[in-house]
């Protein structure tokens, strides 16, 4: 009867670590939540790279890359390389100012919901005085440093988010007007806002001038400065290439650092971008425009 017992005593000790070894481990823990993906920053040489590519084009077709010379249709080849590169769907939007052909770049993320659109812009065109690098190579590179980072982290956004470069802006607007002009009254319903950004890394910069009209994306903006501590100053709907769109009654904001001494002068070249103030203004256009893009 001893033997017996212990028998069945070792039978039943086999019988349950048998039924511990067949029950998957994950069947007792709830499955882990995946994280959000971390918002990318960029760095100082990601972003001036792209101006120095833009003082380069200038500095070889003439010394400007305004509406209709080469300098600007070798900055909006540029920017379409860089943007196809990184996976965007890029469009050329043709239109005549003065009798000259100029172009306005598009840019697509794929993904996102085409009746919420995200729409971040600045103008690439200079004047003819000279390269324009701070206004508005600043705007346009912290632009296309925003869209190559976003590819780079796969963002998967719930509005969908396009990008935008406008042509002849400095000859009164005539790129972003046209866009706006040729949207349908249902496609200017699905812009939920428009982002602009002119003049991004002035020198000796007091405050960010932050466009107030749409208030979450006027928060957002005031929020991030306001976490490091940086002063800002609000003004109104006008002055830039926002104007076209704030017109039209689509909600705008954005931002600029101000007017420098070189504004319209052959002394707008490279060294009249400040490194750190255009670098602390492309990750402030990368935050918001994530935030805006995937909440």
């Amino acid at each position: 009867m001893e033997i017996l017992s212990r028998m069945r005593r070792t039978a039943a000790v086999l019988g349950l670590c048998a039924a511990l070894v067949a029950v998957p481990a994950a069947a007792s823990a709830e499955p882990a939540a995946p994280k959000p993906p971390r918002i990318p920053v960029v760095s100082t040489e990601q972003v001036m790279s792209h101006l120095r590519a833009l003082q380069s084009i200038a500095d070889r077709t003439g010394g400007n890359r305004a509406h209709g010379t080469k300098g600007f249709q070798q900055s909006l080849a540029y920017v379409k390389g860089v943007l196809d590169k990184a996976g965007f769907r890029t469009s050329l939007r043709p239109f005549t100012h003065n009798g000259v052909l100029g172009h306005n770049l598009i840019a697509d993320w794929p993904g996102g919901d085409p009746d919420h659109v995200v729409l971040v812009g600045a103008h690439l065109d200079s004047v003819e005085a000279g390269p324009g690098m701070n206004d508005n190579g600043s705007g346009s590179a912290a632009v296309l440093a925003t869209a190559v980072a976003m590819s780079r982290a796969g963002v998967a956004p719930k509005r969908h988010l396009r990008f935008a470069w406008w042509g002849a802006e400095e000859q009164g607007l005539i790129g972003s007007k046209d866009y706006v002009r040729k949207l349908s009254a249902a496609g200017r319903e699905k812009i939920d806002v428009y982002l602009n950004f002119d003049m991004t890394g002035s020198r000796n910069v007091q405050q960010w001038l932050v466009v107030h009209d749409d208030p979450r994306a006027t928060d957002a903006f005031e929020a991030y400065f306001a976490d490091k501590g940086l002063p800002t100053f609000d003004i109104g709907i006008g002055g830039s290439d926002h104007e076209s769109f704030g017109d039209a009654g689509i909600p705008v904001s954005g931002f600029t650092t101000g007017v420098g001494d070189c504004l319209h002068d052959a002394c707008d070249r490279i060294d009249n971008v400040d490194p750190g103030t255009e670098t602390v203004s492309t990750n402030a256009v990368l935050g918001v425009t994530w935030q805006l893009a995937t909440r």
